[in-house]
């Protein structure tokens, strides 16, 4: 059962949070605190996080955010030029997996064969401005983002008229992006001095194809 505030009520998914040129669909918070706080230490806990890499300028260099890949096969996610392995689900993901299906079936139904992890140990990390459009992903790809820890400022910025969006992302809220957003829109997770304690994000995704490792 959801938890809101008096008078806080939850969004409709049906809403577009976007003005035009891509889909983002607000489910609010799906968890009831004391379920999300449990969720948040066992990601911490149990996940075999690591400092992602990207090339820039020709050089590979390490992030101060931490990752993990899982999928339904070893299959490779390339993105920021390194390639990634899945590691096979864990049960905790499979079960969150399938309560975030059985959220957007309310809308679109949409099954999901992979999941990249995110961990900010604090607002002195986050994601520079990027779009998930990958060739893996495909076109017009559905990508479900699922928070847990800090709130977070999350913004969108269109890449023609640099017209931004911004929204507070909760413990336990769940947002998913469709349509031309990829195409369209960059998004960022902004940072914060004044924030201490650690965000997870789930960016649950489907990879085309399925490109097995050798």
């Amino acid at each position: 059962m959801n938890n809101f505030d008096l008078f806080d009520f939850p969004p409709s998914p049906a809403d577009n949070f976007l003005p035009f040129d891509g889909i983002v669909n607000d489910y609010g918070v799906i968890f009831a605190p004391d379920e999300a706080d449990f969720l948040l230490n066992e990601l911490l806990a149990n996940i075999p996080w690591r400092h992602d890499e990207a090339m820039i300028g020709g050089k590979r260099i390490q992030t101060a955010r931490q990752v993990a890949w899982y999928g339904d096969a070893n299959f490779s996610y390339t993105y920021s030029g390194v390639s990634h392995i899945a590691l096979p689900w864990n049960a905790l993901l499979l079960q969150l997996k399938q309560r975030v299906e059985s959220e957007l079936a309310q809308v679109s139904p949409t099954q999901f064969n992979s999941c990249l992890l995110n961990l900010y140990q604090s607002g002195n990390e986050g994601m520079a401005w990027h779009s998930d459009d990958e060739r893996e992903l495909g076109k017009n790809t559905v990508i479900a983002s699922l928070s847990f820890g800090a709130t977070r400022k999350f913004a969108f910025k269109h890449k023609l008229s640099l017209e931004k969006r911004e929204m507070w992302l909760k413990h336990g809220q769940l947002i998913v992006m469709r349509g031309t957003t990829q195409s369209y829109w960059q998004h960022a997770v902004m940072k914060s001095s004044k924030i201490s304690e650690p965000r997870v994000n789930l960016t649950f995704r489907t990879i085309v194809g399925k490109e097995k490792a050798a």
